[in-house]
């Protein structure tokens, strides 16, 4: 015992969680003697302890102690004393310590009952009470006030243009709270240790103590007091309906998680909207508490309204944790009556969503169109259709957006809006192509890749008169190869790496002159508003952070749309006679990109042949086989795996010996390749 007390007093980290391990297994083995020796060792321990002991050994003592006060038969002499000493350590100048101590009283509290929580309620409350607020610079030591000048100093060039956030705002949303999480980390730890039996202490004044924290400027403390708020609502879901009004009962004579429920559902909807994502996860796991508590779904309808549209939202939020969480929920929460209960709920969902295609976090715009691209493809279109002329307007603005996965999205979602709302939808064609070609000759290859899929919608929606209009922008793309110069450069005035945020940066973005007094981003979050074009920049363009296009990706993108339409049956001939002109492309082999290009083509082709059948395609393929078995031959891997597969594809859909015979007839030099890539028979 006495080298398991050494351990969890140990100087090193890994000693402690070895030693708290052998304590374990201890108290779990222990009898009543067993137990009462390990606890007249921990009580020698706390006695010795002073402000001269290692903060390392204080935060020991009291992790060891907490695994014996778990244990039933645990004597009320040590929980006393040990209640004492973490009060005590409640105000310890080491975080840890600070968190240790709150993890006892929460153990204690589990241990005893919530009279635990009784004893130690005001001094919770004030001391997240009196943390709320900093303490003024001229009260703090010297050292701190160091620190902190040194943090202001840097955080002096973050400064938006024309005056907004200062320094001080943001070093106060990001610099750390001093004792105030430690604090509510106590609070959280006593509410999970008391579970049901805490539902009678749960009153206004201790929500609006929360409540500060949840509207505080610190995000670590907005984080912090979702968290508890989660455990404070998980209280009523830990027994069935009845053992909890029969706790509540005793004081209170309601279940206070549904008194307080409009108050607690508005504050969750700001933590399911917050700016950080470390927010926006917390008041996550807090919202899926709180609506699991609820006894019923007739109860949880009161709320749906205001949470509803957030999930829906966070289900395709850029960061991974929220998205993948947020997706559980749904299901968890909702199940199979999610569609139902988003048109019952439609007019809140759709004033959602439109406000957030105009959030000030560009991650925000995006999932507000991929949600309304989801409201047009699932949701009945009776109920849908009254609002399709606003959505489409919120869309609009998406679609002019710096950040080229926004209008990539919004792309895509008006593609689809276009092709279930038709009639709806077409007083904005004259302001949509022009987008769509834009984005259909883009600088990334994904957003060219989108406005194809998008315009094939297009052309569902409205048949010959947009079939043949983008047939016609087809045959100009590919005839407009001709004018790609020589000495193209890939990513031309911009940087030579990679694209942050979703936004490309150019060669001088590194100029001191450029950057001093504007503002910082971190992690995206507080990333501002970038420019959409006329609506805030006063008619300017939108393209500032795109390079000029080239003719070469304007003909890709066109070869990406023939793909789209080659699904259209009736389309088949026309297609076939744009084939051999496509074919025409690859000649051109002056220009450093023609290795992108010719990708795209063996990419697409198999689709095209197999789209527009034997019949359009075979009198086309002989004029593919030199740039595929070129593209087969080239140093870049991805365009050589690209003719390989087209070659397999091919090879399956003609036949491997027809396949074979074509090449043979062609260029007999050829064949060797196409054996080696296992597209046709042996000779």
């Amino acid at each position: 015992m006495e080298s398991t007390l050494q351990l969890v007093c140990g100087a090193k980290k890994l000693d402690r969680d070895r030693g708290i391990a052998e304590l374990q297994r201890l108290v779990n083995d222990a009898d009543p003697p067993g137990l009462e020796r390990l606890e007249t060792a921990l009580t020698s321990l706390l006695r010795s302890q002073n402000s001269q002991t290692s903060w390392e050994k204080r935060q020991g003592v009291l992790l060891g102690s907490k695994q014996v006060v778990a244990h039933e038969w645990s004597s009320e002499t040590f929980c006393t004393q040990l209640r004492l000493y973490a009060i005590h350590s409640l105000n310890d100048e080491e975080a840890r310590v600070r968190l240790a101590a709150g993890e006892v009283l929460g153990a204690l509290c589990k241990r005893c009952g919530p009279e635990v929580y009784q004893s130690v309620y005001e001094l919770i409350h004030d001391g997240v009470k009196n943390n709320l607020e900093r303490i003024p610079m001229s009260d703090r030591s010297q050292g701190e006030r160091e620190s902190a000048t040194t943090l202001m100093e840097k955080l002096a060039v973050q400064h938006e243009r024309g005056g907004g956030v200062t320094a001080e705002q943001i070093f106060h949303d990001t610099a750390g709270w001093k004792n105030l999480e430690t604090w509510m980390k106590c609070l959280e730890a006593v509410i999970n240790g008391c579970g049901p039996r805490f539902l009678p202490y749960i009153t206004q004044d201790l929500l609006d103590l929360i409540f500060q924290t949840l509207n505080h400027t610190n995000r670590f403390v907005r984080e912090t007091g979702y968290y508890v708020t989660s455990s404070l609502v998980s209280c009523s879901s830990s027994r069935d309906e009845s053992d909890v009004m029969e706790v509540c009962c005793e004081l209170t004579g309601d279940n206070p998680v549904l008194q307080y429920g409009e108050q607690l559902s508005e504050h969750l909807a700001d933590g399911l909207a917050d700016n950080w994502s470390q927010v926006r996860m917390a008041g996550s796991v807090a919202t899926r508490n709180f609506l699991v508590s609820l006894p019923n779904d007739e109860t949880r309808e009161r709320f749906y309204p205001l949470l509803l549209p957030r999930l829906c939202l966070n289900r395709y939020y850029v960061a991974e944790g929220v998205r993948t969480y947020s997706q559980r929920t749904w299901q968890q929460v909702v199940g199979a009556n999610g569609k139902l209960l988003v048109e019952a709920n439609i007019q809140s969902v759709v004033d959602y969503y439109i406000s957030q295609s105009d959030a000030d976090n560009h991650a925000v715009r995006e999932a507000a169109c991929a949600c309304i691209a989801e409201l047009g493809s699932k949701i009945n279109q009776d109920i849908v259709r009254p609002y399709v002329s606003s959505l489409l307007e919120g869309l609009l603005d998406c679609f002019k957006d710096d950040s080229w996965p926004v209008r990539d999205a919004a792309c895509i979602a008006c593609g689809k809006f276009v092709n279930c709302f038709p009639v709806e939808s077409r007083p904005s064609m004259e302001v949509l192509y022009p987008l769509f070609f834009a984005n259909l000759a883009d600088n990334i290859p994904s957003v060219r890749q989108g406005a194809a899929v998008a315009l094939c919608n297009v052309s569902k929606a409205y048949g010959e008169d947009a079939s043949t209009l983008l047939l016609g922008r087809i045959k100009d793309g590919i005839a407009g190869l001709k004018n790609q110069t020589a000495t193209a450069e890939k990513y031309n005035d911009l940087e030579k790496g990679p694209v942050t945020f979703g936004v490309a940066k150019r060669l001088r973005d590194n100029d001191v002159e450029l950057h001093s007094d504007n503002q910082m981003y971190s992690c995206g979050s507080l990333a501002p508003k970038m420019g959409r074009g006329s609506k805030r920049e006063g008619g300017c363009m939108d393209h500032k952070f795109r390079r000029p296009t080239e003719p070469w990706e304007i003909c890709d993108g066109c070869i990406l749309l023939l793909s789209e339409l080659s699904s259209e049956s009736s389309l088949s001939a026309a297609i076939g006679t744009i084939l051999p002109s496509v074919a025409e492309t690859t000649r051109n082999q002056s220009y450093t990109q023609h290795i992108q290009l010719l990708e795209t083509i063996c990419k697409q082709l198999p689709a095209i042949a197999k789209n527009i059948g034997k019949r359009y395609f075979k009198p086309c393929l002989e004029a593919f086989l030199d740039p595929i078995f070129y593209a087969l031959s080239c140093d870049n891997a991805l365009t050589s795996s690209a003719a390989s597969l087209c070659l397999i594809e091919i090879g399956k859909y003609l036949g491997p010996n027809i396949l074979k015979g074509r090449v043979e007839q062609h260029n007999p030099n050829y064949l060797n390749q196409l054996l080696a890539n296992h597209c046709a028979a042996p000779l």
